[in-house]
Parts: C-alpha cells; structure tokens; sequence
C-alpha cells in the first residue's frame, strides 16, 4: 500500500471514534490445563489444522495494520500460546515490524511451558511482556481449578521467576471467584511486596460451558479493593491510559503494584482499542459478541483476488458494527450461549 493511501486512511476507528491500536492474536485453541472457567468440562471441538492461521498468514495480518492503520500493540493469546510450535518464529516476525510502529509484543501464558530457556529465547525474539495466569497459591486448590495435576501448579511458580529473569515485564493474571480463591486476596497483593510484577485480580465473566450460572460466584471490584485496605490501608492509584482495562494501585513501599479488571461492575468499553483475532481467522468486535457477529477474516486472507488494500477495508467496515458496550452483566447472562467458550476466543 502507498504510503499517501496510508496517510489518508488512518488509524482503524469505529463508529464512536474509538481508535483501534493494540491487536489481540490467539495462536490456537489447545491448551494443557483445563481451567473451569475457561474451558467446558468436556472439551471443546478443535478446529481442524488447516483452517488455523498460519504463521505467514498472522504475519501479512498484523503487518498490514502495523504498516497502514496504527496498530502498535500485539499480543498473542491462546488457549495456551506457547503450545504453538512456531511461537518463536511468529514473534521474531513481529519484531521485525518494529521499525514500522511496533512498541510492544506480549503474551498471555499459563505459564506451564515457560521454562528458563524458553522465557530467555521468547525475550531474544523480541517478547516485551507476558500476563501470566494464576488463580491460587494453593497447590491443591490448583489442581481442582485446572482440572490437571498440581504439579503444574509449580512450573506456573517457576515460570513467574523465569519470565522476570529473562527480563521480560512481569504480570500475574488471577480471576476471583467468591467461596474458591477470594480468601487469597490478601496474599496475591503480597506478592507484589519485594517482586517488580503487576498482580491483577480479574472479575469472573460469563463464558459458555464456564458454569457461571451455578452459585454467586462474582466478587466486584469494589469488593476487591475493600479487602486490600482493609489489611494494608489507603493505597496509591496509578494513573494509566484511557485504554487500559485494569485500575491499578500500589501498596506504599512495595516493589510492584496491583490492578483490579472490572469487566463487570465497571467496563472499561469506551476506551476500547482492541482488535481480536481467533485462531480459526475470525475477528470479534467484542470479548462478548456473538459467534453469527464475527467477521471471517480467514476467507479473505486466503482469496487471490483481494489485494491489501481492499481486505484492510473489509476490516474497517466490519469495525464500524461494533456496539458501544457489551451490554453489562444482566445482558451478558442471558446471551451466554451464543458466545464460544473463553478458550477458543484468546482472552
């Protein structure tokens, strides 16, 4: 695309004028852990290998809004990103679109896989960032969390110290469900005492197969932040972008800090710059849209006939449906399932 074309058209805005920088990648729907409130107990109907996105594919994508529509944020996501064999690879190609506005390449990991080694050749490639998820410090309530051994509870421990030795900028993802892992609380903050991480506690949302329906689960975000300062008293909020989904804070005096991610109590929608891609090709306006919403970028992708220039239109257009919130909580129960389950969507 000429780089007149690519002055006039733009930052990729939708019809509330929100600009669209940061691109959510899922590399694949697999994942080896089996967290309830991610993934149905029974699984869910992978798609078949050659209806994934390739490698090439992922690259022409996210070239093509860092090059022509300001994207300058990726972050890939999975089910579980590090299962897919070319992670390396995708990420070294990102890296090489630094020069063209890249400013930041990120993962969000169980963190199962991150060995040593591994978290030092991401960081070689060009990884800035990971989100690393932990739901407990238990290593037997893991085990009924994730479905899977504790043992993996340990390597998510491990993984934690690799990812912050590697340098990499370190955060700690914890969804909070009332009567499982709120007691924790306390002790996730904590963590943020001597560590330079981000502890972020996210409010439970209502995924299908996720068995929200089954007791009051949800902790909001004031909730939240009523156990913090009732144990360390008044913290310092850090003030951050319009676009960020966490509020995040400090305890006075600890290394790291701590953010809550009020999807629920209190959307963060209309500082929304998010563009999600699935790993099958598909792009969803929202977290929550509808399967029948999505826009199949894969058929473009892999049509001769359409040049660049008119798939980045066909990615604006699409853009321009996207509703101003998600409805909230009440709206968001009663089209649970009509939505994918959290693992085939990447978070």
């Amino acid at each position: 695309m000429s780089r007149t074309l690519s002055r006039r058209l733009g930052t990729l805005l939708d019809s509330h004028g929100r600009p669209h920088d940061y691109l959510r990648i899922s590399l694949t729907e697999k994942c080896n852990l089996r967290c309830r409130y991610c993934m149905p107990i029974e699984g869910v109907k992978l798609t078949p290998s050659d209806q994934l996105l390739s490698a090439q594919e992922l690259y022409r994508f996210s070239s093509l809004l860092v090059k022509n529509a300001g994207v300058q944020k990726i972050r890939l996501t999975g089910g579980e990103p590090l299962v897919r064999r070319e992670i390396q690879e995708i990420i070294s190609d990102l890296n090489s679109l630094r020069d063209d506005g890249v400013k930041q390449i990120g993962i969000t990991t169980n963190g199962v896989a991150l060995s040593k080694r591994k978290a030092k050749r991401l960081r070689d490639a060009g990884l800035d960032t990971a989100n690393i998820s932990l739901d407990t410090l238990e290593p037997m309530k893991a085990e009924f969390i994730t479905r899977r051994s504790k043992d993996m509870h340990y390597s998510v421990m491990k993984a934690i110290e690799n990812s912050i030795d590697a340098g990499i900028t370190t955060k700690i993802n914890c969804v909070l469900q009332r009567g499982l892992n709120d007691d924790e609380i306390v002790d996730f903050v904590k963590m943020s005492k001597d560590l330079p991480i981000t502890v972020r506690f996210i409010e439970f949302m209502p995924f299908n197969g996720n068995e929200w329906a089954k007791g009051k689960r949800f902790i909001s975000l004031r909730e939240i932040l009523r156990v913090v300062t009732s144990e360390f008293g008044e913290v310092e909020h850090q003030r951050g972008e319009r676009s960020d989904v966490a509020k995040n804070y400090r305890v006075p005096g600890f290394a790291g800090n701590f953010g809550i991610i009020g999807s629920m109590s209190q959307p963060f929608c209309s500082g929304c710059n998010r563009v999600r891609l699935t790993a099958d090709g598909m792009i969803k306006n929202c977290l929550f849209s509808n399967e029948k919403d999505d826009l199949d970028l894969r058929k473009y992708l892999r049509d001769s006939s359409i040049s660049d220039d008119e798939l980045l239109t066909i990615v604006r257009d699409h853009l321009q449906h996207k509703k101003a919130s998600h409805g909230g909580m009440e709206f968001l129960e009663k089209t649970r399932g009509q939505n994918r389950a959290m693992t085939s969507i990447g978070g």
